[in-house]
């Protein structure tokens, strides 16, 4: 009995840590979305340019997504979360000495390393607890993309009193403070580990299974969306609605600080409801915002019989914001049931399944900022962002109907078989 209460205290003290340092890595992640708009300006870049600058840091950390979770499976959590945040507070600071453009992408590679968070503490918390709690360990633990949401809190504030240099600087100190704390109040247990018989081949043997890519598909729209506008909206709200950067990042905070911290929320209704249903769900209330969030701001003229009549059409800011909310919302419940099917179908392999399907939703992060900027260059359709969303999502939506749903039952047609039956 003291024994197994003491391993409950371990398992929250792992997950609280933990959740924690995953906040501060996913707020130096997102860095770029507020520090980069002064960045833009004073090196006068275009859009794409700016996409990529934004979108640079999450390339490395979606990459080392699979070898960190083959690692963490071999190794345990603890020493690989300790080395990797340790390694990132030099590049950090740096960061703030940079002048040139390529200077910004080459340290904001190895600041990408903090991206790479997910894939170690996922499989980690998850192994401290039993598994009809593992969904809501891991949607703990994924709330700290709320570090998203405490970036454009922190950073704005740093960034007009002091100017942008101040934030990477601050940010080195924070980074290896949470390095201090986590190696202090973390444990490891060998049980935990994958057998040292388990070569790396056996592991990335599940990688052939197509229900993996299918995950992928998922998790690159409710994961690497989220990656994404978190780093693009700051810019958007100041660039459609003409807003100053602090009330830019506060209101883009409604659609990063849900898609964080409810992420815990939907772990738990997947392990009620099954991660087939939530995501199911979260598909179609993605692709209704999606589609509002759309439209462009449009005026068009109709002849009547009292003459020419304009209209207007456009979101204003606040249903614009409550769309955010809406979406960050949806996406937070899908980050949370992608990888309770993980949980579920892969037990003694999540580390390798998460890396994987981690890299998939990093690289929606990576590759999404560019493609917004490259639409907005090319067509001046600040909300073509959306338009290129709402097709992703289309594309998940046919591929679940197809693979699931025609074979499972969805919100309450088990009653409705029932009372047909009787």
């Amino acid at each position: 009995m003291a024994s197994e209460l003491r391993n409950q205290r371990k398992a929250w003290s792992v997950l609280i840590v933990s959740t924690l340092a995953f906040t501060v890595c996913f707020m130096v992640w997102m860095m770029f979305g507020v520090i980069g708009i002064p960045i833009k300006k004073a090196l006068d870049l275009n859009s794409t340019q700016f996409g990529l600058l934004m979108a640079t840091p999450v390339l490395t950390g979606s990459l080392v997504r699979v070898p960190l979770g083959i690692w963490t499976d071999r190794y345990g959590g603890r020493i690989v979360m300790t080395i990797l945040m340790a390694l990132t507070v030099p590049a950090i600071w740096m960061m703030s000495y940079a002048t040139a453009y390529w200077h910004f992408l080459t340290i904001g590679l190895f600041v990408g390393l903090a991206g790479g968070s997910f894939s170690v503490g996922t499989p980690y918390v998850a192994r401290w607890f039993p598994k009809n709690r593992q969904g809501m360990a891991m949607g703990v633990y994924g709330a700290g993309n709320s570090g998203a949401a405490v970036n454009k809190f922190v950073a704005p504030v740093l960034l007009v009193a002091f100017g942008w240099t101040m934030v990477p600087q601050v940010y080195a100190a924070i980074m290896l403070g949470t390095v201090i704390l986590f190696w202090l109040f973390s444990h490891s247990d060998p049980s935990h580990l994958v057998p040292s018989n388990v070569t790396f081949k056996d592991q990335l043997k599940a990688l052939k299974d197509p229900k993996v890519i299918k995950y992928c598909q998922y998790y690159s729209i409710v994961f690497g969306g989220y990656v994404a506008l978190s780093l693009w909206m700051v810019q958007y709200y100041v660039g459609e609605f003409g807003l100053d950067i602090r009330v830019a990042a506060l209101l883009a905070a409604a659609f990063s600080l849900p898609g964080g911290v409810l992420r815990a929320i939907g772990g738990i209704l997947s392990d009620k409801f099954g991660a087939h249903k939530v995501t199911w769900w979260v598909m179609w209330v993605s692709w209704i915002c999606l589609f509002l969030l759309s439209y462009p701001q449009t005026d068009f003229t109709v002849m009547t019989v009292n003459g020419p009549q304009t209209f207007h059409i456009g979101l204003n800011v606040y249903m614009f914001t409550g769309l955010m909310f809406l979406l960050g919302i949806a996406f937070a419940f899908g980050k949370a049931s992608v990888f309770k099917y993980i949980s579920d179908d892969y037990p003694k392999n999540i580390g390798a399944i998460s890396g994987i399907v981690g890299l998939a939703g990093g690289m929606g992060g990576f590759v999404l900022p560019i493609m917004f900027g490259a639409l907005m260059d090319l067509t001046g359709i600040r909300s073509s962002a959306f338009m290129l969303m709402y097709g992703v999502v289309w594309v998940s939506l046919i591929w679940m109907y197809w693979t699931e749903v025609r074979q499972t039952p969805v919100m309450g047609s088990e009653a409705k078989s029932f009372s047909l039956q009787n």
